[in-house]
């Protein structure tokens, strides 16, 4: 309720329970409630003691006590506050305004970064990981987030509303790049790239279960068919993707793609598989009876990159890194459209569960010398509207925007920072609030981007 009265009233910032980072300063006045019917107060309960600190430091902050009374001070502080249910508030000239309602039964530290101002989007916390978390999922009940780690050791499982890191799941001596759950969340699916496998795992003991070879190089994308008896596996380097029965645990075949595979589709019918192609920008329709594979779309000098797909109105979303644009696939006529143009290196994409929302996570301009380190410009987080391609805001993130995701409930957006090791969590607004919120930070957000 409280995330719902949030998001209606346009608030954004956020508190998460972990130990204050700066020095501190107490609070600085009190205001006496005015009075009321001894029946309508609340008295306070037993002091406690309760830090803060925020990003930016120096928010005014107001405390509304129990009965009603006010406390005022700024951040960083420390104090001893009268327990109880209490609301905390913080402002600071060019930020939204922070609301949050806290039990304050006991000591409680906290830190809050704030939000710039006209943002739609709310944050609700960050925290850090293992090294270049590639890719962010939630499990089909929302419960937890998976993250794979590019350079680290396996996965890494974390409570994406507090950050506290549940459970981490090592496979051999390599990360890992890409996942897909089952849809009852029995069974997970992570590629590996160094070894060219894939890792069944049961997410409920985070025990492997199988190892599968693809037979290809470099595998990465992975993609379950609608029985969920084949698992299609897009290999990087070798220019191909491995149908793998899971029934058996054989590799069937290996099908001819275009140049460095990447995103994959596959109708609901079983009879066509489409591949994003990143080195030369291409869409190729896959006949999967023959395994004959046809380019029906390519954008000069651009690079396909993912696949997300809107059943319900047949069409593929896919977004291109080089040219900097999300095109959209009519799967009824194969006809290719733009639906928008974005930040600087759009990589992941992902839909909202109501269809009408498309977020791209860009990585900003890269470093000249190499993309693996940082650049002249931070990432950013796109929200676009499906049905006419307009942003509907813009976050701007850390280091190279990547891994990203939806919740099942679509109430939170978690994206990943490359190479700062670090995960977003943000609440999300309400269709409607979106729409009518004259495109939040779209245009202000780019002033952003550039690296002081």
């Amino acid at each position: 309720m409280l995330l719902a009265l949030l998001a209606a009233i346009g608030l954004g910032a956020y508190f998460a329970l972990r130990p204050a980072e700066a020095p501190v300063r107490t609070l600085v006045s009190v205001t006496t409630a005015p009075p009321t019917s001894v029946a309508a107060t609340i008295p306070n309960g037993a002091p406690q003691s309760l830090e803060l600190a925020s990003t930016p430091v120096g928010a005014q902050l107001t405390i509304t006590l129990q009965d009603e009374s006010t406390l005022t001070g700024t951040t960083p502080f420390s104090a001893q506050v009268p327990g109880g249910n209490i609301t905390i508030s913080l402002a600071k000239t060019g930020y939204n305004t922070t609301v949050r309602e806290l039990a304050l039964n006991g000591p409680q530290s906290l830190t809050v970064w704030l939000d710039p101002q006209g943002l739609l989007y709310q944050s609700l916390v960050r925290f850090k990981c293992g090294p270049q978390p590639k890719q962010v999922v939630f499990s089909p009940d929302g419960k937890e987030l998976w993250v794979s780690l590019l350079a680290g050791n396996g996965i890494e499982v974390f409570d994406p509303t507090t950050g506290t890191k549940l459970d981490q799941v090592t496979l051999g001596k390599y990360g890992s790049v890409e996942m897909v759950f089952n849809r009852a969340g029995t069974r997970l699916y992570v590629s590996q790239m160094e070894t060219a496998s894939v890792y069944e795992l049961d997410p409920a003991t985070r025990k492997v279960l199988r190892v599968f070879k693809t037979g290809g190089s470099w595998t990465k994308v992975l993609l379950l068919s609608r029985d969920e008896k084949t698992l299609w596996a897009s290999n990087w380097s070798s220019n191909d993707v491995s149908e793998i029965d899971l029934v058996t645990g054989k590799l069937v075949r290996r099908i001819k793609t275009v140049a460095n595979p990447r995103g994959l589709y596959e109708t609901p019918d079983g009879k066509r598989l489409f591949v994003a192609g990143f080195k030369n920008g291409e869409i190729q329709r896959i006949d999967l009876a023959t395994g004959q594979g046809n380019v029906i779309f390519k954008k000069a000098g651009g690079s396909m990159r993912h696949i997300v797909a809107d059943e319900q109105r047949d069409l593929l979303y896919l977004d291109d890194l080089t040219t900097n644009a999300v095109w959209v696939l009519d799967l009824a006529t194969e006809k290719v459209t733009k639906l928008a143009d974005t930040d600087q290196r759009p990589n992941t994409i992902g839909l909202s569960p109501d269809r009408k929302v498309l977020y791209v996570s860009c990585r900003g301009r890269d470093n000249p010398k190499t993309y693996l380190t940082p650049g002249p410009e931070w990432g950013s987080v796109l929200a676009i509207d499906t049905a006419t391609g307009k942003i509907l805001d813009a976050i701007v993130g850390g280091n190279q925007c990547t891994g990203l995701d939806v919740s099942p409930d679509g109430k939170l957006l978690v994206f990943s920072d490359f190479l700062d090791d670090t995960i977003r969590t943000y609440t999300i607004p309400d269709y409607e609030i979106l729409a009518a919120g004259s495109g939040g930070r779209a245009v202000a957000h780019l002033k952003d981007l550039a690296k002081n």
